[in-house]
């Protein structure tokens, strides 16, 4: 089942008196439950897409298809429900909100989406141990390594069992060590179905993902598939 479906999907930023091209007629199809890795030089469209696929921005020509729902011409209000109901953020700087504990901060997502308190906390729990952080809870992010927060950013992307899953560099505030357990998790996350759409520079992360884009000026440039030769993305541009 296709859950993404980018057609001629463009974006241009007006800059004073100038058009800066940032997407240029992108095409991509993702099946559910793939394992997406997107990689690029600076400049080359990655924020851009990561943007528009989170519904954070619309485009200016195109479609996007989430699901069976085009999110292309969506108002603000509609794009953050379906932010809220669909999509999970993963953030390199992890984006946690100091003075909540583990749990409250898992629960943020199901607060917005009108869940009971007892249904959110209870959700959230079992989250927070599937994170490996049962016996955190009550602690807040200053009480917590690098590792832990994004372990607890995880638990809350996926609060709302979205049906797809953005991480932007996820293991890039984190040690060695930190980063591969992040890594095995969403290894294990996808394992269990979950789509996966992680932008990042590190070629160790990207080897892990079923399918590596590589973006250049807005488009695709090549797609390699793990354990295959890359090829190059006829009919781009």
């Amino acid at each position: 089942m296709s859950i993404v479906s980018l057609e001629q999907l463009c974006k241009t930023y007006e800059v004073g008196a100038f058009s800066v091209p940032a997407l240029q007629g992108m095409d991509l199809t993702i099946q559910g439950g793939q394992y997406i890795a997107i990689m690029g030089p600076s400049g080359s469209g990655k924020s851009t897409l990561l943007n528009l696929l989170g519904c954070l921005d619309r485009p200016t020509q195109g479609r996007y298809w989430l699901g069976d729902q085009d999110v292309s011409t969506l108002d603000d209000n509609a794009l953050s429900m379906i932010r809220g109901a669909r999509i999970g953020f993963i953030f390199q700087s992890y984006n946690l909100i100091a003075q909540l504990n583990v749990i409250e901060n898992i629960e943020v997502p199901m607060f917005y989406q009108g869940m009971s308190e007892s249904k959110s906390e209870k959700r959230a729990r079992e989250l927070a141990e599937m994170v490996g952080l049962a016996d955190r809870v009550r602690h807040k992010p200053s009480e917590l390594s690098g590792g832990q927060q994004q372990r607890v950013a995880i638990a809350r992307a996926l609060a709302n069992d979205p049906l797809i899953i953005l991480a932007d560099e996820p293991t890039g505030n984190l040690d060695t060590r930190s980063g591969s357990e992040i890594l095995s998790l969403l290894d294990r996350l996808n394992r269990q179905g979950k789509t996966l759409i992680v932008v990042t520079h590190d070629e160790h992360v990207a080897a892990r993902a079923e399918r590596v884009i590589h973006l250049l000026d807005g488009r695709i440039d090549r797609e390699e598939r793990n354990g295959r030769r890359p090829q190059q993305n006829e009919g781009q541009g």
